[in-house]
């Protein structure tokens, strides 16, 4: 059993190529003591170099998300931005095609041969692109399953959500956290919902909000979601409070409702409720930081790319920009 916990990405937004520099900055900082060679840290330092180069040439209200990913050893890195898109994507990702920009490298051919993982984008409406540096020496991994971007409320220097999932074979397992408010005390009452989540992540869902309630006893208290998916893609899922669920495919869009209440403070028995996961189908799971009402139609594009780029567009395009916000979005197994 493979159980993965949550890591936040930090923004950079990039207005200047100072701004560039912070970015390639920071994550030398957070490799430097994982014992990188200079080739694989030569190669994040020309990924993220590259990546806010094209923002600040070519894109309007450009930003780097950036997540460190210590337990994994790697790097991921989101380049967004609000137009005016890239007209011929298959052509700019080719290796030696060059905007001519007088970048280090040779443009989104580059990024990509120099990423361990690679996918983008792009429309009049912006450009997402995302690229992951691992170790050389990791060899190839297979396509995730999961993917997940989580932003600190404006001003925090923590995210009070949280979340953590479990793989078993076909089986996985889920939960997502919004602790009460946002700061370092709304990430001691989400974290813990991790803590009980993972000392047995496959116990029943009633079973898991129960231990949950009791845990989160001595903090401010959190809203969760809990959702378990078999090999058949039967989804059970609970929950209470503001953390919302979507399962959404090309012909088919359902929600995942929870009861009202704050697990640790107040929360009656809770339901159960199971839907059958339609074929090619994604599950994304948000906290309150995104605007509730958004339109699954704007994600049918993405649906067959890596999920951290369905999770990073969802944020983008409807977060209410006040609050922590998380989107996590698992696909189905092959």
């Amino acid at each position: 059993m493979e159980v993965i916990r949550s890591w936040i990405h930090r923004p950079f937004q990039i207005t200047d190529a100072s701004c560039v520099g912070e970015a390639r900055r920071y994550c030398a900082r957070a490799v430097q003591d994982w014992d990188w060679s200079e080739v694989d840290a030569g190669r994040l330092s020309l990924v993220v170099t590259e990546l806010g180069t094209n923002l600040l040439r070519h894109a309007v209200q450009g930003e780097l998300w950036i997540a460190i990913k210590n337990a994994a050893l790697e790097v991921e890195v989101i380049a967004l931005d609000r137009g005016p898109g890239i007209a011929d994507v298959q052509r700019a990702i080719q290796d030696g095609v060059s905007t001519g920009s007088g970048s280090p490298g040779t443009g989104l051919g580059a990024i990509r041969r120099l990423a361990n993982d690679f996918s983008i984008h792009s429309s009049g409406e912006g450009t997402l692109c995302l690229a992951r540096v691992r170790p050389a020496a990791q060899g190839p991994l297979a396509p995730p399953r999961l993917g997940a971007v989580s932003l600190a409320a404006p001003g925090e220097t923590v995210c009070g959500d949280a979340w953590a999932a479990a793989f078993d074979g076909g089986r996985v397992s889920l939960v997502v956290a919004d602790g009460l408010g946002h700061g370092p005390h709304a990430a001691v009452a989400a974290n813990a919902a991790l803590d009980v989540f993972e000392s047995n992540p496959f116990a029943s869902l009633q079973a898991l909000l129960k231990a949950a309630h009791a845990g989160l006893q001595a903090t401010r208290g959190a809203a969760l979601l809990v959702l378990q998916m078999d090999a058949a893609s039967s989804l059970q899922y609970a929950g209470a409070g503001n953390v919302m669920g979507r399962v959404i495919s090309g012909v088919s869009d359902k929600s995942l409702m929870t009861q009202h209440g704050t697990v640790g403070v107040q929360v009656r028995s809770p339901d159960v409720a199971s839907i059958e996961v339609p074929a090619h189908a994604v599950t994304v799971v948000h906290s309150d930081g995104i605007a509730s009402r958004w339109k699954a139609d704007s994600l049918v594009p993405l649906l067959q790319r890596d999920p951290a780029l369905i999770a990073a567009a969802l944020l983008w395009q409807h977060t209410r920009g006040r609050d922590d916000a998380t989107v996590v979005v698992v696909k189905q197994g092959e």
